[in-house]
């Protein structure tokens, strides 16, 4: 298991690193560049090329199975999900395979809304203390759910 942090945007990178290393979780700190590196042995400053998408297509090739992604990017939580990584948005909002196609219509539903008004100001409420505690409860399950049943076997033996 580990975890993939898409950086370049991420509010909640220290609170993920943090949760992660409580559960001796390697993480991969994926950016572009401009990023705080971490020391620690189980924490990998990945930098890719300059874009728009390099570091999505970085975290989708190497994300799978049985690892965690933290990103707010819809398409690479949908590209994720189906390679079978969990995803946390960072307000603590997994999207699984039942909701992304969902979240995927809603993100291209308020891309419509812009481009059709371009004088609309803002885009929701304000990130704030409450988003970060969610998440770092909803990760700290996950982690939690996962190392339980590593340490069980696949018979929960």
């Amino acid at each position: 298991m580990t975890l993939f942090i898409d950086a370049d945007a991420c509010p909640v990178r220290t609170e993920a690193v943090t949760v992660a290393l409580r559960h001796l979780v390697p993480v991969r700190i994926v950016s572009n560049g401009g990023i705080r590196p971490v020391d620690h042995p189980l924490v990998q400053m990945v930098y890719v090329d300059q874009g728009a998408d390099e570091a999505d297509k970085w975290i989708a090739a190497q994300s799978g199975a049985g690892d965690v992604v933290v990103t707010a990017d819809i398409p690479l939580a949908a590209r994720c999900v189906d390679a079978g990584a969990r995803v946390l948005k960072p307000d603590g909002t997994e999207l699984t395979a039942a909701s992304v196609g969902n979240a995927l219509a809603m993100r291209d539903l308020a891309a419509d809304l812009r481009a059709a008004d371009p004088f609309r100001q803002g885009s929701g409420r304000a990130f704030g203390p409450r988003d970060r505690a969610a998440f770092s409860q909803a990760l700290d399950r996950i982690l939690s759910a996962r190392a339980t049943s590593c340490r069980q076997g696949p018979r929960g033996i």
